[in-house]
């Protein structure tokens, strides 16, 4: 069992981080929580110009969303808040949502309990998937689901981002990223 730290741990320079990816050029999950023994995860993601996430819902967690730089809009059944810096967004279990980054794009950080790992007991949404196919649904390979960075397998047929942690599911033939 890893070792918990008892004291509080300064873990990143949020801008920085930020910056550095901007000068990559990079979007998606800039950083990441992955210290051993946590209860929470948190992702710095970030959005360029135009970019979005589509519609989704996250049906096992309440997700806390903070806008550090840029803008956006959230969308939801119920209507949109415009999103700007210093706003911050408590997204209930269960809730429909879709993000997209304004004209100047947007930076937000999330944070969550910590997801337990896949394993055999919570393949749910794999076994709605194999279902759907069983009924003349989707066909069987789902690789371009599952996320190549935190394992997650979306459960929406049209997802192009990681509801878990941003980062951009893998491309389908004639679709780009």
């Amino acid at each position: 069992m890893p070792t918990v730290p008892t004291v509080p741990l300064l873990l990143v320079d949020l801008e920085a981080a930020y910056a550095a990816g901007v000068e990559a050029g990079r979007g998606g999950a800039l950083w990441r929580l992955a210290e051993p023994g946590r209860q929470l995860d948190s992702n710095l993601v970030r959005l360029g110009p135009g970019a979005a996430v589509g519609e989704h819902a996250e049906n096992d967690l309440d997700v806390l969303l903070v806008v550090l730089e840029g803008g956006g809009r959230l969308d939801g059944p119920e209507g949109g808040l415009e999103l700007e810096p210093r706003a911050v967004v408590w997204l209930p279990r269960g809730s429909r949502r879709a993000l997209a980054a304004g004209p100047t794009g947007l930076a937000y950080l999330t944070v969550h309990q910590r997801r337990p790992p896949l394993g055999i007991g919570n393949l749910g949404s794999l076994r709605a998937a194999v279902a759907a196919v069983a009924e003349g649904g989707e066909g069987p390979c789902l690789l371009d689901r599952v996320c190549p960075e935190c394992g997650r397998l979306a459960t929406e047929a049209s997802a192009r981002y990681c509801s878990r942690c941003g980062e951009a599911l893998p491309a389908r033939d004639g679709r780009s990223n």
